[in-house]
């Protein structure tokens, strides 16, 4: 191996080192938002039922709700995608031999990113959609083009972990 070539591959493992390091900076972010949309809908839940009692209902309960149940789900996608937190059909694949286990698993891993790519693709689509028509929450009047936006976000970040995934199989990305 020459001196130029030796180089080049250590700027390409300094470059994918630092690829990984953002990732998973980006899905430790993304699985931190979905934690606070949780709390968010807990507390507005729990609040919401407290005033109801006193026969003054939060205003905008159900609006909160609905958004904060989609960025968590959208916003869990890239973590449990990271730590392999999905189901796994185990014993079918249990039953293949080796190589039949790399190419079933290397076939999903680029259906998935080839799914979410399409899946982000139209989420941008259709918050743009949104925007256009000036879409609001019921209640509170919330803008909901973005709400689309992180769904279709959080997608492209799951297919950078699938990416990840089949450039590196076996690594781990993030210890649950």
């Amino acid at each position: 191996m020459d001196e130029g070539s030796a180089g080049f591959l250590g700027l390409v493992k300094r470059a994918d080192r630092a690829y990984l390091r953002a990732l998973r900076a980006v899905v430790l972010a993304l699985a931190a938002v979905s934690g606070l949309a949780i709390l968010a809908m807990i507390a507005v839940t729990c609040a919401d039922v407290v005033l109801r009692a006193f026969g003054r209902p939060l205003t905008g309960a159900f609006d909160i709700v609905r958004v904060g149940g989609a960025v968590a789900i959208a916003c869990a996608l890239p973590y449990t995608t990271a730590v392999k937190g999905h189901v796994a059909i185990e014993f079918f694949f249990q039953k293949l031999n080796r190589p039949g286990r790399i190419l079933v698993d290397t076939v999903c891993r680029l259906l998935v990113a080839g799914l979410f790519s399409v899946f982000a693709w139209q989420c941008v689509m259709y918050g743009n959609s949104l925007r256009r028509t000036g879409e609001v929450s019921l209640t509170l009047q919330i803008p909901m083009f973005w709400v689309a936006y992180v769904i279709a976000g959080a997608c492209a970040v799951t297919v950078l972990v699938k990416v990840h995934n089949l450039l590196h199989p076996g690594r781990e990305m993030i210890k649950p």
